[in-house]
């Protein structure tokens, strides 16, 4: 029962006492004043907390004259909590460079709080929580709402707190009219944001322990215009199965998450929604920035990205003016973690380095060719002289000081790229030209070739007969004829022909020079492959219905021919490389998950297995999206800059996108569909690799059965049946946003799953899965490690294949060295390429690897977590037959030349560039 003591007079010390004496330990105590002063009230851990509040406090004893007091000491139940949030802190990009470069000299990754972010303003009336039952309903069906309670001492020696964290005690007045929790609100009395990372309720009575998973940012509460933050605790329901009293309040949390589609976002919103790619050029400030949509028409194709609502450019309405890119507030990076250093470094590379880079050049403060390799080499081993203005530039960034090393000296050093550790010219063998193909950083392009010659895919009615001129009789093919390597399927090809004929011409047009190319490749008895040829076309100087111009460049090892060979080589690796980035990475990973974020967030309930599965897989994406937009592949951006289509970058990849198909993008169905693979239940994992050592496609079957079998483990503990995922009414709407509006250029396309079976779930959760963690290291961390040598993946070619009697011939003969320089990337590019991929290729010290959750407490069913610790354990398996692998020796393709074992699709990984690590999500 309530004690219930009427204090007459002042609160004086004595009777203070004598009041707290009714309860010893927890008190509750309303305090009235009835001369209109209101009432107010309060949660004391002990009595003597209680007297110290009221003699400190003036509003309660310290002012005269305020009699009539009455205390309520409450004798109800308790329920005690622990609070973990994290104060903001200055890893703000905006706020780092608010005072300009000289500002950010010293911040590195401190916290810095005001006063009124200070540990002390969360105590008091700052922060207020409310339990929601999920068994009692109130007189509308809605769960029952408790109190209001306060955040109240700090812990400060809870062992699981991470860097930045604080710990909060929290006591709920809760009684069983209330039922079991299963909810709560809160409410953000500050000026300033938190991120709330959890709630845990101790000892409920019939229930143990209770977590809430949060993770999120909490603004002042009144910006969320009465609509309150609330959080669910880490149950799992179908949508027909959710407590009929949480039933509005998942629905209502959805609604809010989906917005009404109106208005520019605001910073401290969490709203998602789409839009086409309309911020990437910005035609205010002249043709040189206009850039075509992405996405909406059939024209240009293109997965949605996240809305923002920005203002519109002035010359075309279409087009949204760039700026400070919106994404929702959980989906930003924030708190005290290397990889948001990292991402920084990107947006301080584009606004701080280079620029520096450039002024050097422009003003011819060094020259912008390389004269040997061994002066490529010297960007690791001694470093690059740099005016000192262009190193005092930069030096003072703390996101800089990371990446390079200038030790306060004129000189800017990179790490050494992998690829040149062991040997200095092993790149430039036929041997390691091929096995990048499948153990590279672009290892998903080589296709089996099982038609000869080549044929295009191209409209003959625009762009004529462009089969490919390579003939039988020039091929070395170790003996064999054609029609047996063909019959053994022993040929394969690396063909960028189609897909740059169609730009070619306008490339051109740039600075840049280039062909498009088709590479034929042999699979010898070794099982190594040889390069046989190279057919580098042109689009017909007639026009394009007249076909192309091309000539066929064959293996050779001395002379001049030598030379062209090298070049010819260059080419396919320029291609190569811009297809990497630009499909394989950007299209490929980045931007076709991020409809899928957009649509989990919309339409699928955080109660929801398939959020539950699905959400660690999308952690960063969107932001990291939206920094590419602001900083890589916008117009003028880093990608244009250094790539050879320049201006057409993205567009060739909304041309691409035309042919993607999602159900391929499952790893067996895309080695079966490139002809790498045929189906074979004989063999693990049912198909048959024709190249027997891939690495990227031997070790990626097994991460793919992995995550698969993962995936059907944990579907099977919620749908029993065909029937309950085609009746799971979030699940269907969740499918349906996706392909009609997400990917809403192909909706119309046949190969679209229905999502009416567990198999057809079960298959969709592991593509998305597959493609954001996996796939997206494949070809993203092995970038430095490969690319980082300029020589090996150059980004450029500036000049096509010089003509006999020609200066540019002469000099070919004379060196090979310096025709291969000027052809490829310069030098001011080249830093710039360094620098952007050195960050790209980083692992975060903060990194969750696949088999992994960021929280232990990520489900309360115990069936669930069981089937992830057996994923777990079966990924650390998988990983020592990994490194069994690599030190087989008849496994020529693991190591390869340059002595650089395959580690790509290694479970698990370090910090810094590691060249192994899966990743959750695409994160950076």
């Amino acid at each position: 029962m309530d004690s219930k003591i009427t204090i007459s007079g002042w609160m004086q010390k004595p009777r203070a006492q004598e009041c707290c004496k009714v309860k010893e330990e927890k008190v509750d105590v309303k305090m009235k004043q009835p001369q209109g002063g209101g009432v107010v009230e309060e949660h004391f851990s002990s009595a003597k907390d209680f007297y110290v509040s009221k003699e400190k406090t003036p509003r309660y004893s310290r002012r005269k004259g305020i009699k009539g007091v009455t205390g309520i000491l409450n004798r109800g139940q308790k329920i005690k909590g622990t609070v973990v949030l994290m104060r903001k802190n200055v890893l703000d990009f905006n706020t780092i460079t608010s005072g300009g470069v000289g500002g950010l000299i010293g911040t590195g990754l401190n916290v810095i709080g005001s006063t009124v972010d200070g540990l002390t303003a969360f105590l008091g009336r700052s922060v207020s929580l409310q339990l929601i039952s999920a068994t009692k309903a109130d007189e509308n069906g809605k769960g029952k709402v408790g109190k209001d309670t306060f955040l109240e001492g700090i812990i400060v020696s809870l062992p699981t707190l991470g860097a930045g964290e604080s710990a909060f005690s929290v006591h709920f007045e809760w009684d069983d009219s209330m039922g079991i929790p299963g909810a709560f609100y809160i409410k953000n009395y500050m000026q300033v944001e938190f991120y709330l990372k959890s709630l845990t309720l101790e000892d409920v009575p019939n229930q143990g322990t209770i977590h809430f998973v949060c993770n999120s940012w909490i603004y002042n509460s009144k910006l969320y215009n009465k609509k309150e933050r609330i959080f669910f605790a880490n149950k799992t329901y179908l949508p027909s199965e959710t407590p009929a009293p949480l039933v509005k309040y998942r629905e209502e949390e959805l609604k809010n998450l989906r917005g009404d589609g109106t208005g520019e976002r605001k910073e401290w919103e969490r709203i998602y929604d789409y839009d086409v790619y309309n911020d990437l050029g910005n035609p205010d400030s002249g043709e040189k920035y206009a850039r075509p949509i992405l996405g909406g028409s059939s024209i240009h194709p293109y997965p949605r990205r996240g809305r923002t609502g920005r203002y519109p450019t002035r010359k075309d309405p279409n087009c949204e003016k760039p700026g400070e890119v919106y994404v929702p507030r959980d989906e930003n990076f924030g708190h005290l973690k290397s990889s948001d250093f990292l991402t920084y470094g990107i947006k301080s590379l584009s606004q701080y380095v280079l620029p520096a880079f450039q002024s050097a050049f422009d003003l011819n403060l060094t020259p912008n060719e390389f004269d040997s390799f061994q002066d490529v080499r010297d960007l690791y081993e001694g470093g690059i002289k740099l005016p000192t203005d262009v190193i005092s530039t930069i030096s003072p960034l703390p996101v800089i000081k990371e990446l390079f090393r200038t030790d306060g000296e004129q000189v800017l050093k990179f790490p050494p790229p992998h690829i040149i550790k062991v040997s200095k010219s092993a790149w430039m063998t036929d041997e390691e030209f091929a096995r990048e193909m499948i153990a590279g950083v672009n290892p998903c392009l080589i296709r089996g070739l099982q038609e000869f010659p080549p044929k295009s895919n191209l409209d003959p009615t625009i762009y004529g007969d462009q089969t490919s001129k390579i003939t039988a009789e020039v091929l070395d093919l170790d003996g064999c004829t054609l029609d047996e390597a063909l019959a053994n399927r022993r040929l394969f090809i690396l063909d960028y022909h189609d897909v740059f004929i169609p730009y070619l011409r306008r490339i051109n047009q740039t600075s840049a020079k280039a062909y498009a190319t088709r590479t034929i490749l042999f699979l010898r008895d070794n099982g190594t492959l040889k390069p046989v040829a190279i057919e580098l076309s042109l689009p017909h100087p007639d026009g394009d219905q007249s076909g192309a111009v091309s000539q066929v460049i064959l293996p050779a090892t001395e002379g001049v021919e030598s030379t062209i060979w090298l070049l010819a080589k260059a080419y396919v690796v320029v291609n190569d490389s811009c297809y990497h980035q630009l499909m394989s990475h950007w299209l490929n990973t980045h931007a076709v998950v991020e409809p899928f974020v957009i649509a989990t967030n919309r339409q699928l309930s955080v109660l929801h297995p398939i959020h539950k599965l699905l959400s660690p897989h999308y952690r960063d994406t969107m932001n990291i999206n939206a920094l590419a937009r602001q900083s890589l592949i916008n117009a003028e951006g880093i990608i244009e800059q250094t790539f050879l289509p320049s201006k057409y970058s993205v567009e060739m990849s909304s041309a691409v996108y035309k042919n993607w198909v999602f159900p391929d993008q499952a790893l067996p169905a895309d080695l079966i569909k490139r002809g790498v693979a045929v189906v074979d239940s004989s063999f693990p994992h049912g198909v048959q690799l024709l190249i027997e050592d891939y690495p990227y496609a031997v070790d990626g079957l097994e991460i793919w059965a992995a995550i698969k079998s993962w995936v059907e483990d944990y579907v099977s503990l919620y749908y029993a049946a065909d029937n309950d995922v085609k009746s799971d009414s979030e699940l269907q709407n969740w499918w349906k946003e996706v392909v009609e509006v997400g990917h809403g250029d192909l909706k119309d396309k046949p190969w679209w799953p229905k999502l009416q079976s567990r198999e057809e779930l079960i298959e969709t959760c592991t593509i998305i899965i597959w493609t954001a963690s996996a796939l997206h290291a494949a070809v993203n961390f092995g970038q430095y490690p490969y690319g980082g040598f300029i020589l090996n993946r150059p980004t450029l070619s500036r000049r096509l294949l010089p003509q006999q009697g020609s200066a540019e011939y002469d000099e070919m003969v004379k060196s090979h060295q310096k025709a291969y320089l000027r052809t490829i990337t310069p030098k001011y590019q080249t830093l710039v390429d360094l620098s952007v991929i050195e960050i790209l290729s980083r692992h975060a010290s903060d990194e969750v690897y696949l088999g992994e959750r960021d929280n232990p407490h990520w489900t309360s069913d115990s069936r669930a977590l069981q089937a992830f610790q057996k994923f777990g354990n079966k990924l650390k398996q998988i990983e020592a037959k990994f490194g069994e692998r690599n030190n087989d020796a008849s496994l020529g393709n693991r190591i390869g030349p340059v002595q650089l074992p395959y580690t790509l699709l290694h479970p698990t990984g370090e910090e810094g560039l590691t060249f192994r690590g899966i990743p959750n999500s695409i994160s950076i």
